[in-house]
């Protein structure tokens, strides 16, 4: 091998890995979807991302940031898809509710990622300390509430549920039926478990629109 050729080998050996996003936002993921935002240390979120520390503040700041972009992360791979199955106008109110309950469940028990919802997971680990990540998993929380409310105001003008209906009453009965879901899946609940759950609420869907 000639001294050029050598030095060129050494070069390309040498060659810095590029660093992936969004594969090492999905490794940090599955962290503080198991673990909560307390219990996962840079340490742990190195050796999971493969990333030296300096790599990761130079990417999110802090391991706070990193938080943040993994829920940004969480929002675009499973919950706008599951919430847009709320709003498929080619299904009825109760059609459109079951897909999308359907499809939560399915995420709280995938064997690909941990069990239950990764923002009531994270939000049931954390300590005081951590008041602003608490804030920003809240508005999450709320911003779900605020797309459920839209959907049911949305088939209430469509003249699909009645005048009376209590929305706020309705989106407090779904919303914490999917918390119970959730704790449920990290118990060890399956799928099949969780969808009787939502046969219940269809079951009931009459006496809970006309309350």
């Amino acid at each position: 091998m000639t001294t050029e050729a050598a030095g060129c080998t050494k070069k390309s050996r040498g060659r810095p890995k590029v660093f992936d996003r969004e594969a090492a936002l999905d490794k940090a993921m599955t962290l503080f979807w198991q673990h909560g935002y307390e219990a996962t240390s840079l340490a742990h979120l190195v050796e999971a991302t493969g990333a030296k520390a300096p790599t990761l503040y130079a990417e999110f700041t802090n391991k706070e940031g990193l938080f943040r972009a993994v829920l940004d992360r969480y929002i675009t791979r499973f919950a706008e898809k599951q919430e847009a199955l709320l709003f498929d106008d080619s299904k009825s109110v109760e059609q459109a509710l079951e897909s999308y309950c359907s499809e939560v469940a399915a995420c709280f028990t995938s064997t690909d990622t941990p069990a239950g919802c990764f923002i009531i997971t994270t939000s049931a680990a954390l300590a005081a300390s951590s008041d602003e990540i608490a804030s920003a998993i809240k508005a999450r929380h709320t911003q779900r509430e605020q797309i459920l409310a839209r959907f049911f105001a949305q088939r209430q003008a469509r003249g699909e549920l009645p005048a009376s209906c209590n929305i706020d009453s309705l989106v407090r009965f779904v919303s914490c039926m999917l918390h119970g879901m959730s704790v449920s899946a990290r118990e060890g609940a399956k799928c099949s478990e969780l969808k009787e759950v939502i046969h219940t609420l269809l079951r009931l869907w009459p006496q809970l629109v006309n309350a």
